[in-house]
């Protein structure tokens, strides 16, 4: 893969962290950031560290998305209204909160150790 590839590869894979970043802040981005990864991961010839990236954050995203959803079938009952006096609901929504964080912090740290490793043109697992 030439030079010029190679720079474009990797500003791709920027564009996909920074898309991965804006992701803590709404949930629009991580459409955008799985988009741009996934087509750098079907490129030939790529180098180990850029695919590893790719592929770091495919996984991230996805694992992510699965955590997000666990954390939102928590909070299915506060939709009764009736059900809002037992304390089951609030015992759901509680346990739908901390799911949550864990979904958010999760995706800050695995943003983290990506950039971090990425800046050192270093591959991550």
């Amino acid at each position: 893969m030439g030079s010029e590839q190679q720079k474009k590869q990797e500003k791709r894979i920027l564009m996909a962290y920074l898309f991965m970043l804006l992701t803590v802040f709404s949930i629009i981005p991580i459409i955008i950031a799985y988009w741009i990864a996934a087509r750098v991961t079907h490129i030939p010839d790529l180098e180990v560290w850029l695919s590893s990236h790719a592929f770091w954050i495919v996984r991230s995203l996805i694992i992510f998305i699965c955590i997000a959803v666990f954390a939102a079938l928590w909070f299915i009952p506060l939709a009764f209204l009736m059900w809002d006096q037992y304390i089951w609901v609030t015992a759901c929504t509680i346990v739908g909160v901390v799911f949550a964080i864990i979904a958010w912090l999760y995706l800050l740290n695995a943003w983290l150790k990506g950039i971090s490793r990425y800046l050192k043109h270093k591959p991550v697992y």
